[in-house]
């Protein structure tokens, strides 16, 4: 019965879950428990003899399956943070009842008519604004979820509802097995030419942990990224980019072709079961763009604005390459390779310069320190927290009068069980319960440069960025101030989720705060000016082929669902008409993007891939404020946290933003970042 642990609070510092105590076999019965206690709170609700009232039915519901959701929160962020073939087959068995568990809430006609009652005398109830907010948005959840189905439909939406939330499931392990499934293993050092020493000594590395002579290198981005920008073979880059862009179509048990057609088909016939034409305005339908028609015209100005500056990048260096010798049409394989090397000769920068002035232990002092700075909280490192793998690092986060805010986890390098990229999440959202402050547990995941034998973990560039974005979602979370756990820091619209993430990474540019951070690991010295001012430069540098890249991105989610019929054809077909418009380089035969395109198909952002390019827009003119009244102006930040950061999802985004900046965004301040006002 050792699985009872995960349905009682935790007797843990800030009861944090107790990894070590939990044991693999105990999930399984633990969901199923929880599950049960649930559907009591649920009767408790509907058997309620009582009229409906916001207390007895709406608050009743956002409470009910607390310890089901805490569950959830630590066996999901395993699955993608520490997750092996058991937890796998769990998270498969598991889902399904989940998704039957949900449905079971959505579609009970007696719960619901409760609900609707509340909903139809709203007027009159006088509630604070969050309430009227979670009042309005528990009603049309339920719509969104198939309430008002009946008959055949419910019964439809319900076997479509499991199928996709296990097709998603896949997806995600298909991807992960697929970047695991491939290594580069060199043993002629001939092979290594143009690659920096610490970039071979890691591929030293990683051959000796898996009892191999020579040097390898995988998929995983740390190893990945620095081959494509300095290998000097251009034959083994090929391969390296081949192996990385068929991920998910090889043909092979982890495809997702099939995966795909099914999924975009069954989001779009649970779109029409609800009434929409298409999946995307079933989700636009809740976000700051609205409509489907407005993202098509919002990305149709950006590549408007940008294609041009774009070719011109590409033809640029393509010119360069064949001043270097290359004889052929530059290639996917060859664009990093040669813009890094232009962007040196140009600017007289790599990553590899500025690498050993990014130590990561000091670029973790010096963001967790903006936070300090600019909203008086601070970071105490706590190490008799229990941690889910040894390599994850516990702080306990207080405010400006020392009382406890959050903790935070952060897991800094890449493992096979862990997936690609980095992302915030959360082990325990804040809320606000019988006049107790329930404070978050959020965690930070990355895949940064690890350390290696000589060498601490040096970051490049963009890895700051990227430590400062995921950082600015944790503070979105650790700040949160909010009564209701669905309100709660990052539960916002999805093209709002960014903007505090997008917003931090505005810091990396600036020197007052990378005179603090860029401390070369060896000789202790700053980072010079002329360094920095290239850092700044280096930020328009090829920025039109950036901005039309991430636009391709978003074309192509928005191509999948807007399709209005099941879907039968081609994915690598339809994906490059999608694409089309955004394209600077001929097709490669074997490659697709979307089949290992996990936001979109394992991820919260199908019909939302815009929203990093939407919430762009807002953090550029957000960021205008701090550079008229100073970057660490407390006045500012505080406001921020006043309006956007503590109100979580309380009030329409549009609301929190022009209370904060005074006016609705501007897309100008973002081509003027980015370079792109004259050609």
């Amino acid at each position: 019965m050792s699985y009872k642990l995960l349905l009682r609070p935790f007797n843990t510092p800030h009861e944090t879950p107790p990894f070590g105590e939990i044991k693999e076999a105990d999930y399984l019965p633990a969901f199923k428990a929880a599950m049960a206690m649930a559907k009591e709170e649920i009767e408790k609700i509907t058997s309620n003899g009582a009229a409906p009232t916001f207390e007895n039915s709406i608050e009743m519901l956002e409470k009910a399956g607390r310890q089901l959701t805490t569950i959830s929160n630590i066996f999901f962020n395993l699955n993608h943070a520490a997750t092996n073939e058991n937890i796998q087959k769990i998270a498969q068995e598991v889902m399904p009842l989940l998704t039957e568990y949900s449905n079971d809430i959505w579609l009970n006609t007696t719960l619901f008519n409760r609900i609707k009652q509340v909903y139809e005398v709203r007027e009159t109830l006088a509630l604070r604004p969050d309430r009227q907010k979670l009042l309005e948005d528990t009603y049309l959840e339920f719509v969104r979820r198939g309430a008002l189905l009946n008959g055949e439909a419910k019964k439809e939406y319900r076997q479509v509802t499991k199928e996709l939330s296990q097709l998603s499931l896949q997806f995600g392990e298909h991807v992960l097995a697929e970047t695991n499934d491939f290594t580069l293993h060199l043993t002629d050092a001939n092979d290594l030419s143009g690659l920096p020493d610490g970039v071979k000594e890691a591929a030293a590395a990683l051959a000796k942990s898996k009892g191999k002579e020579g040097w390898l290198f995988s998929l995983h981005f740390p190893s990945y990224m620095p081959f494509m920008k300095y290998a000097d073979n251009r034959d083994l880059r090929k391969q390296l980019f081949l192996a990385y862009s068929k991920r998910g179509n090889r043909g092979n048990k982890n495809d997702n072709n099939e995966i795909i057609k099914k999924m975009v088909s069954l989001r779009l016939k649970k779109a029409n079961l609800l009434g929409y034409s298409t999946h995307a305005d079933y989700v636009l339908e809740r976000s700051m763009a609205t409509s489907r028609n407005r993202v098509d015209g919002f990305l149709k100005q950006l590549l408007e604005r940008s294609h041009l500056f774009a070719k011109h990048d590409v033809e640029e260096v393509e010119a360069y390459a064949h001043s270097l010798g290359l004889e052929d049409r530059l290639q996917r394989w060859d664009y990093i390779y040669y813009a890094e090397k232009l962007k040196k000769e140009k600017l007289g920068l790599n990553d590899e310069m500025t690498r050993p002035y990014f130590e990561l232990d000091r670029v973790e002092k010096g963001v967790l320190g903006l936070a300090t700075r600019l909203y008086g909280i601070t970071f105490k490192e706590n190490q008799t927290i229990p941690k889910y793998h040894d390599e994850v690092k516990t702080f306990e986060v207080f405010d400006e009068k020392g009382k406890f805010l959050s903790v935070l986890y952060v897991d800094y390098f890449p493992r096979p069980s862990k997936q690609g990229g980095a992302w915030m999440t959360s082990f325990r959202e804040q809320y606000i319960e019988n006049g107790t402050d329930v404070r978050p547990l959020v965690s930070l995941v990355t895949n940064f440069t690890r350390p290696t034998q000589t060498k601490p973990s040096l970051l490049t560039f963009m890895e700051v960025k990227t430590f400062l974005h995921e950082f600015g979602h944790g503070v979105h979370g650790m700040l949160s101030k909010v009564y209701y756990e669905s309100q709660s820091g990052t539960n916002v619209y999805r093209d709002f989720v960014e903007l505090p993430s997008q917003l931090m990474e505005n810091w990396a540019t600036e020197k007052q705060w990378l005179k603090e951070v860029g401390i070369h690991y060896k000789t202790g010295e700053t980072i010079p000016d002329e360094m920095i001012e290239k850092l700044v430069e280096s930020n328009k540098f090829q920025s039109g082929y950036a901005m039309v890249r991430q636009l391709s991105f978003g074309l192509n989610d928005m191509a999948w669902h807007t399709l209005t019929q099941p879907f039968e054809g081609n994915v690598k077909q339809f994906e490059q008409k999608a694409m089309k418009p955004t394209e600077l380089f001929p097709p490669v035969k074997g490659t697709c993007m979307s089949t290992a395109f996990s936001h979109i198909f394992d991820g919260g952002y199908s019909a939302g891939y815009y929203g990093y390019k939407w919430a762009e827009v807002l953090d550029a003119d957000a960021f205008d404020l701090f550079k008229e009244k100073g970057i660490f102006n407390r006045a500012v930040a505080q406001s921020f946290r006043k309006n956007v950061l503590e109100k979580g999802g309380t009030e329409h985004p549009m609301k929190l933003y022009k209370a904060f900046r005074g006016h609705e965004p501007s897309v100008e301040p973002l081509l003027k970042r980015s370079g792109l006002v004259k050609l």
